[in-house]
């Protein structure tokens, strides 16, 4: 793949940063912000999906107001790193609606998981008859979020 620098320009960027900031935003509002016009955007846009820096557009609920009271942070320790488990446990988790992100980490733990449940009895039959049952997991630590003082979902871009 080429330079990150060689193929995106500051306009590029700046649709990117809009887009990052309200994708629903019609190509018409874009390119007044801009100071490009609307096909020249469009065509942009375009190619930044064709590149891939664009994978998809997303409506970001509010998850509290949907009924998602409870955000937790949760580590995974596998007993053994061999690929069986490995494989298991992905598949697993990809299939949790649950679990939001899960990121294969260093450090004392192997796994970090975010998870929204409703409430306490949906977090504790979340653990207990969703990710405890899975084989080869050897320690689960949960902690629960009080309040999110950061969220975005915004890059920084230059």
């Amino acid at each position: 793949m080429k330079d990150y620098l060689e193929e995106l320009d500051d306009l590029d960027n700046s649709i990117l940063k809009e887009l990052q900031e309200d994708s629903a935003m019609s190509n018409v509002e874009l390119a007044r912000r801009i100071s490009l016009s609307p096909p020249a955007v469009h065509a942009r846009i375009k190619r930044l999906e064709e590149l891939g820096y664009v994978r998809q557009y997303v409506a970001i609920l509010d998850r509290e107001k949907v009924g998602y009271d409870m955000l937790c942070l949760i580590n995974v320790t596998l007993q053994m790193h061999q690929m069986d488990n490995i494989n298991l446990f992905r598949e697993a988790v990809q299939a949790m609606p649950e679990v939001l992100e899960c990121y294969f980490v260093t450090g004392e733990f192997d796994y970090l998981l975010k998870v929204v449940v409703r409430n306490r009895k949906e977090l504790e039959t979340f653990l207990m008859e969703k990710l405890t049952p899975i084989p080869g997991i050897a320690r689960i630590s949960t902690s629960i979020v009080l309040t999110e003082i950061k969220y975005t979902t915004a890059l920084a871009l230059e």
